[in-house]
């Protein structure tokens, strides 16, 4: 259950960042196509995601701070694969306003991105690749 409190507030964070980031990079560069500020928007959100989740969401991870890293920079890169998929396909292919385009890749991800965090990334116990 506190694991669950800390992946939600830490996850909310990160999507903000993502969020902040992805604005001020379209609002200073505005014929940029949003896939790109959306890249640039993930990079950023994923260290305040890694950090947060290591320290508070799984700080009982049976895996090493290396071996977490490497695997959540994993588990990370399939959650904005799969962010980045749905954006186009919401931005692009049902054209959708960028936001809403952007919240569907985000929630989406996040969801897989718990469940891989949960159960390979910082998993508890045996570590093993």
């Amino acid at each position: 259950m506190r694991s669950g409190f800390w992946f939600v507030l830490v996850g909310a964070s990160a999507a903000l960042v993502h969020m902040a980031v992805f604005a001020c990079v379209l609002a200073a560069i505005p014929d940029l196509w949003p896939e790109i500020a959306n890249v640039a928007g993930f990079l950023v959100a994923f260290m305040v995601s890694f950090v947060g989740h290591r320290l508070l969401s799984f700080q009982d991870a049976g895996t090493s701070w290396m071996q977490s890293f490497w695997r959540f920079a994993a588990t990370a890169l399939a959650g904005f694969v799969t962010n980045q998929a749905v954006f186009i396909l919401l931005f692009r292919a049902l054209e959708l306003p960028t936001w809403v385009a952007l919240l569907g890749g985000i929630v989406l991800a996040a969801l897989q991105t718990f469940v891989l965090s949960r159960f390979w990334a910082f998993k508890r116990g045996a570590s093993s690749l």
